[in-house]
């Protein structure tokens, strides 16, 4: 993760309003709620109003995040946030994203989701129809 994306390079944008809870002794947003933007950005990728990735008795669960930070976020104001498909997995998928506040890159995460069965808590695959639509949503080319 060494280059320096903009937000135009996600297809998937979501934000946060920070809140002056958020930040820390040194007045700035706390590094542990860049993991809460950061699902801000997955949820509302995967679980789209009119088009979410999993049926009825499938969820998602996360497996892996790892967290780059390369920028202090200052109260007041929002994150945009990032998101892109990176791999499509039989039930799995990969996910890179990136927080901005006001245009500037301030981290970038890459996670993985895994599809479970909620009867079962055991790995599911994509239906054609969630592969079809992680495709669209997988990075632009440079």
């Amino acid at each position: 993760m060494t280059d320096q994306p903009t937000l135009d390079a996600y297809p998937a944008r979501a934000y946060d309003k920070l809140r002056y809870g958020d930040t820390d002794r040194q007045g700035h947003v706390n590094n542990a709620v860049f993991a809460t933007f950061f699902e801000t950005g997955r949820v509302e990728m995967i679980l789209a109003d009119g088009a979410p990735l999993t049926e009825p008795g499938q969820s998602f669960v996360l497996a892996r995040i790892e967290i780059d930070l390369s920028a202090e976020i200052f109260w007041p104001g929002t994150v945009e946030i990032g998101s892109r498909v990176a791999r499509i997995g039989r039930s799995s998928i990969g996910i890179e994203q990136a927080l901005f506040q006001n245009g500037r890159l301030c981290a970038k995460a890459i996670s993985v989701v895994v599809l479970v069965d909620d009867a079962t808590h055991r790995s599911t695959p994509f239906s054609p129809a969630a592969v079809a639509r992680l495709e669209g949503l997988t990075a632009k080319a440079a």
